[in-house]
């Protein structure tokens, strides 16, 4: 059994947004040479989620207006900054599983993998990638 260890590490923008880490992803898939297997990532920070769902510009935009509905910005919180961020992300989750199979990730046609940034300010991020197969 082989097991790859890899990261990616990006800046993000401030408020509510989408990036698409797929490509990153894959390219760890690939040269890891793992044929048959599962890749787990995670995302080592308490504001901030990976996604998997279709990276469309109108659905994101509608995936971020129901985040800023159901958690206000404006709501009085008792945790001092950015307790919004903290609540929108324990909503999402920090990591997925993702089968290997021939050598590439297994997502469906319409899936990607999507880093979600909920603080209110850019902030520099890694992502922790694992591939364990044959």
């Amino acid at each position: 059994m082989k097991i790859w260890k890899d990261s990616i590490y990006f800046q993000t923008s401030k408020g509510i947004s989408f990036l698409d880490i797929t490509d990153s992803v894959e390219n760890i898939v690939l040269k890891s040479k793992v044929r048959e297997g599962i890749t787990f990532i995670f995302a080592p920070h308490a504001t901030g989620a990976i996604i998997i769902n279709e990276n469309d510009r109108a659905l994101l935009g509608d995936i971020k207006s129901f985040l800023e509905r159901l958690v206000s910005q404006d709501g009085f919180y008792e945790h001092p900054q950015n307790a919004p961020s903290h609540i929108i992300s324990s909503l999402l989750t920090p990591s997925h599983i993702i089968p290997v199979y021939d050598g590439r990730l297994a997502l469906g046609t319409w899936q990607s993998i999507l880093w979600v940034e909920v603080e209110p300010w850019p902030r520099n991020r890694k992502v922790m990638v694992i591939v364990i197969g044959e």
